[in-house]
């Protein structure tokens, strides 16, 4: 199992570079070499493509075109152009208007509706989603490096698949975590007595902030607006975020931000 930092697909590597929020949070942006961002309209609508095995091609400026391939995860409500996606060989989860994009090329359905898998222990799963873990990856030397974050829900579609994102690296990810629990790979961490959420009311939470947007601003002082796309059921407080012009879809805890 790789790092989420150390994988690549096509040539095409994952980010680093860190920026700030205009609250107390930071986050991670990707590095010039990874660019999958909006552009030509394609010929498709923006049609509901849910558990479609999908391939493209993907041209970005002079550099050559390269091949994709994965399984459309979910559209989102707000934005139904905007799909994610999970590509073969890749960990995390990208957000892609797959209609819209000039970057897209020769978009092809290569089948209907992927078969839904099963998760292998149904206990297991809802013990393990919406609790902190450190997950324990294997470097290029063959250590292991353990990396804290949050198991956020199971995947569309690919129900054997967990989202789950990370203090240094609060991207949405996804991974087979029950394998990884069951090989000692992926621990679970004692809950603090503290509990905030517990005291909200959950209309007030789940209900009022899918749709809002969003305002960081980066090291360099410039501003980057984003959208609430997804409110996690076990945290409501923690969303998905997609920010324009970034096809990374980002993971935070807006209470702590706020």
């Amino acid at each position: 199992m790789k790092t989420p930092n150390s994988q690549e697909a096509e040539g095409q590597q994952t980010r680093a570079v860190s920026r700030k929020a205009t609250g107390s949070a930071n986050m991670m942006k990707k590095k010039a070499s990874q660019k999958k961002q909006r552009g030509r309209t394609s010929s498709l609508p923006c049609s509901n493509i849910v558990g479609c095995r999908i391939s493209h091609g993907w041209k970005e400026g002079d550099e050559p075109i390269t091949q994709w391939k994965g399984t459309v995860l979910d559209q989102v409500p707000i934005n139904p152009c905007l799909y994610l996606i999970k590509y073969d060989g890749i960990d995390c989860v990208y957000g892609l208007e797959l209609n819209r994009d000039e970057r897209v090329l020769s978009l092809k359905i290569l089948s209907d509706r992927v078969t839904s898998t099963q998760v292998s222990d149904a206990n297991l799963a809802n013990t393990i989603i919406g609790k902190s873990v450190k997950h324990m990856f294997k470097d290029k030397h063959g250590s292991k490096d353990e990396w804290r974050g949050m198991v956020l829900a199971q995947a569309p579609i690919m129900k054997a698949w967990f989202y789950i994102t990370y203090e240094k690296d609060p991207v949405l990810y996804t991974y087979q975590l029950l394998d990884d629990y069951k090989e000692g790979d992926l621990h679970i961490i004692p809950e603090s007595n503290e509990s905030p959420l517990a005291e909200m009311e959950p209309g007030e939470v789940v209900y009022g902030l899918i749709g809002k947007h969003v305002e960081y601003t980066k090291e360099d002082g410039s501003k980057q607006i984003g959208i609430v796309i997804h409110q996690i059921e076990a945290k409501p407080s923690v969303c998905f975020i997609k920010f324009d012009d970034d096809f990374h879809i980002y993971v935070y805890d807006l209470m702590k931000m706020s």
